[in-house]
C-alpha cells in the first residue's frame, strides 16, 4: 500500500526528465549532500546540442542580475506545507467554487502546482511597484525564523517575510527581480493552454518585467502592453511631466489568434441608432464609407462597379479589392447611397447582431481610458463607508479584463487567478461579471495576511491584517450584488473557501523515520501533528493527490466512524483508529477513485495487507494510500 509524500513536486527532477527524453545523452550523475547519487544536466553537452556552431566561451544576450539564479532554484525546489481550511471564516463552504488562500504567494503556488496544473484561464496580479517605498518578499527559506529575523528585522510576529525595498539598498531593482521571476515561472505552469495574465505596474519596473516575461513566457506569447490612463490629472508640485498612466503587460501561455471584447453601451447606441426595419431582426446595422482618399494609391484598390446603369468609381480607392467587394454586394454586406447629384456611393454594414444571434464583439486597443484609479476608491467607500485600502484597482477595470474573448472562447466558465490579491478587487469583479452575463466563473485570491499600521483607517475599524480586509469585502460585495439583482443572481456564487498556508500536518518522524531509533519510534502515539482536524488531513491529500480543492464534500458516519467523501467519490478518506473490516468493505463498495487512511487505522500489518485485498476483490481501480 502506497504512503503519501505531502510534499510538493521537485521541479528540477521534473525539468530535468523531460530534457532527458529529447537529449538523453546530456544526462549525467552528481552526489546530492548526503553523498547519494542523482541526475543532472551536462549543460556544455547541452548547450552544443542546440548550436549548429562549435560554442566557446559563455557570452551570451541574456538579461541577468544579481540572484537570478537563486530565484530560479526557489521556484524548483519541493516544500512540505499544507493548506488547512477555515470553515468558521468561509462563506458557503460546502458548495461554493471559490477559494480565498491566506499566506506566502510563492508557497501557495508551489502547493497548487498539481491541483491546478495548466487550467487557470486568466491570471490578474498587481505586484508592488518597487517605487522604494514598497514592501516585497526575500525568499530565503532555508534560514530558521530567528535568522532572518535578525537579518531583515522585517519579520512579524506571523513570520511572514516582507521588507521595505528602499531605492537606497543595493540591490534594488535585483531583489524586485527575483521575487517577482520565481512566482511568474510557477504561475506560467498553472495557466491553460489558451490562457493568459495580466501584470498591473508603473513606470519603475515596467522594462525589467517585461524583460523577465520574454524569457518565462516567451516573446512570441507577449500579447500587448496597455497603457492605462489612472489619473484625470494633477501635479501642482510636479516639476516635469505630469504621470497620468500605468501599464498593464499581458501575456499568453500559446500563441493566440484573437481577441475580442464586449461593446460598449456608446457602441451599442451607436449601433441601434441607424436601425433599419428591413435588419430589425439582426439587430440594426451602422455602416462606414468602402471609398478612401488617404492612404497610398494601389491600382488594385481602383476599379469601377455597376449599379443601376451607372458606374460607381471611388474618389481614390476602394478599402477591398474587386473579389472582396462582390463578394460583399452579393451578402448583402454593402450599401448603396443615392446622392443629391443622382450618383451613389457605397458603404459597409456592420451589424451588432450576428447571424448566430449572437452579439458581436469589438476589439481592444493598447489604450484603456474608462475609469480611473478614483473609481476604485468608490468602490471601496460604497462597500465599507469609509477608505480602508489605498489605491485599490477599479472593479470595472478587472471586469474588462476578465471579460475578454481568448481565441472566440467566452470563458463563462474560467478559473481566475490573483495571488497579490490586496482588497480582493479581482474577486469582487469575478462575482459582477457573473452576475452582468450569466458566467461561471470561479477565483482564487492568493494573500499574505500583512498588518495593517496602526494608525490606518483600517486599523481602528478593526481590520487588523489585509486578508481580513479582502474577506469582508468578499461578504459585502456578494449580498449587494445579489440585493441589487435579485432575480438574476439566485444561483450565483458568492462564497469562498477559505484555506491558510501552515507547516506539513505530519511530525518529523513521518519523512525520516530512519533518523529515529526503534525504541523512541514506539513512544509516538502518532506521526500526525496533535492539533490537525480531519478536515486538515483531508485537504493535504488533496494536495498530494492534485485534486481541486473547490469541490464538494460530505462527512458521514459509517458504524460510528467518520468516513469523508470528496466529489461523489472522487476520494474517499477515513483517519479513525482500529477501522473494522465491514466499514472498509462498505467504502470499497462504493468504488472510488482513491482512498486514504492512517496506518494507525489498522490493528496490524496483517489487517493492512487485508485492507489492499478487500479493494482488489471490490474495486480493483481504486487506488489506495495511507498517512
Amino acid at each position: 500500500m502506497e504512503k503519501m509524500k505531502f510534499e510538493t513536486a521537485d521541479l528540477t527532477m521534473k525539468n530535468i526528465d523531460k530534457i532527458a527524453e529529447l537529449f538523453p545523452n546530456c544526462i549525467t550523475e552528481t552526489a546530492d549532500e548526503n553523498g547519494d547519487l542523482k541526475k543532472a544536466v551536462n549543460f556544455d553537452l547541452l548547450r552544443q546540442m542546440l548550436s549548429g556552431d562549435v560554442v566557446e566561451g559563455p557570452e551570451a544576450y541574456e538579461f541577468t542580475w544579481v540572484g537570478k539564479k537563486a530565484a530560479i532554484v526557489e521556484a524548483n525546489k519541493p516544500i512540505r506545507k499544507t493548506l488547512r481550511p477555515c470553515p468558521e471564516e468561509s462563506v458557503d463552504l460546502d458548495k461554493t467554487e471559490n477559494l480565498y488562500i491566506e499566506g506566502d504567494n510563492l508557497e501557495v503556488l508551489k502547493l497548487l502546482q498539481e491541483s491546478y496544473l495548466g487550467k487557470v484561464k486568466m491570471i490578474y496580479i498587481d505586484p508592488p511597484y518597487n517605487t522604494g517605498g514598497d514592501f516585497i518578499y526575500r525568499d530565503h527559506f532555508d534560514k530558521s525564523s530567528e535568522e532572518y529575523a535578525e537579518e531583515s528585522g522585517q519579520l512579524d510576529e506571523g513570520g511572514n517575510r516582507l521588507f521595505k525595498n528602499t531605492d537606497s539598498n543595493g540591490r534594488f531593482h535585483s531583489d524586485w527581480c527575483s521575487m517577482m521571476y520565481s512566482r511568474l515561472m510557477l504561475a506560467r505552469n498553472l495557466l491553460a493552454d489558451d490562457g493568459v495574465i495580466f501584470i498591473s505596474i508603473d513606470e519603475h519596473e515596467v522594462e525589467n518585467l517585461k524583460k523577465c516575461c520574454d524569457e518565462i513566457f516567451g516573446e512570441d506569447n507577449f500579447v500587448s502592453q496597455v497603457i492605462w490612463k489612472n489619473k484625470f490629472g494633477s501635479g501642482a508640485l510636479t516639476a516635469g511631466f505630469i504621470g497620468v498612466h500605468e501599464y498593464i503587460l499581458v501575456y499568453s501561455k500559446q500563441p493566440i489568434s484573437n481577441i475580442t471584447r464586449t461593446l460598449t453601451d456608446a457602441e451599442r447606441a451607436i449601433y441601434n441608432k441607424t436601425r433599419d426595419s428591413k435588419f430589425d431582426k439582426r439587430g440594426g446595422f451602422i455602416t462606414q464609407p468602402l471609398a478612401v482618399t488617404t492612404f497610398g494609391d494601389r491600382a488594385n484598390l481602383r476599379y469601377p462597379i455597376e449599379y443601376k446603369g451607372q458606374e460607381i468609381w471611388p474618389k481614390k480607392q476602394w478599402v477591398w479589392e474587386k473579389s472582396r467587394m462582390l463578394k460583399a454586394i452579393e451578402n448583402d454586406e454593402v450599401v448603396f447611397n443615392l446622392q443629391k447629384d443622382g450618383s451613389y456611393n457605397l458603404r459597409s454594414k456592420k451589424y451588432l447582431i450576428d447571424e448566430n444571434g449572437k452579439e458581436r464583439r469589438g476589439k481592444p486597443t493598447t489604450f484603456y481610458s474608462d475609469v480611473y484609479t478614483q473609481n476604485g476608491t468608490e468602490d471601496i467607500r460604497n462597500l465599507f463607508n469609509t477608505l480602508i485600502f489605498d489605491y485599490t484597482k477599479p472593479v470595472q477595470l478587472l471586469k474588462y479584463l476578465l471579460g475578454l474573448q481568448i481565441n472566440n472562447k467566452d470563458g463563462y466558465d474560467a478559473i481566475i487567478l490573483d495571488f497579490f490579491s490586496g482588497s480582493a478587487t479581482t474577486a469582487h469583479a469575478v462575482m459582477q461579471l457573473n452576475a452582468d452575463d450569466g458566467g461561471h466563473r470561479k477565483f482564487i485570491m492568493v494573500q499574505l495576511p500583512e498588518a495593517t499600521a496602526e494608525d490606518s483607517e483600517a486599523y481602528k475599524a478593526g481590520y487588523k491584517n489585509i486578508c481580513e480586509i479582502g474577506k469582508e469585502r468578499i461578504r459585502r460585495a456578494g449580498a449587494k450584488i445579489k440585493e441589487e439583482n435579485t432575480l438574476l443572481t439566485q444561483n450565483l456564487d458568492t462564497g469562498f473557501r477559505v484555506l491558510k498556508l501552515d507547516e506539513t500536518n505530519m511530525k518529523d518522524v513521518y519523512y525520516s523515520a530512519k533518523d529515529y531509533e526503534q525504541g523512541r519510534i514506539s513512544e509516538l502515539e502518532s506521526n500526525i501533528k496533535s492539533d490537525r482536524t480531519d478536515l486538515d488531513l483531508l485537504f493535504g491529500c488533496l494536495l498530494e493527490w492534485g485534486l481541486p480543492l473547490s469541490m464538494p464534500y460530505k462527512s458521514e458516519k459509517i458504524e460510528g466512524f467518520t468516513v469523508h467523501t470528496y466529489n461523489e467519490g472522487d476520494l474517499i478518506a477515513c483517519f479513525d483508529e482500529n477501522i473494522p473490516e465491514s466499514v472498509i468493505k462498505d467504502i470499497a463498495k462504493r468504488k472510488p477513485l482513491r482512498a486514504v487512511f492512517r496506518d494507525s487505522s489498522f490493528k496490524d500489518s496483517p489487517a493492512k495487507i487485508n485492507v489492499g485485498e478487500i479493494f482488489k476483490m471490490l474495486s480493483p481501480d481504486t487506488r489506495v494510500k495511507v498517512i
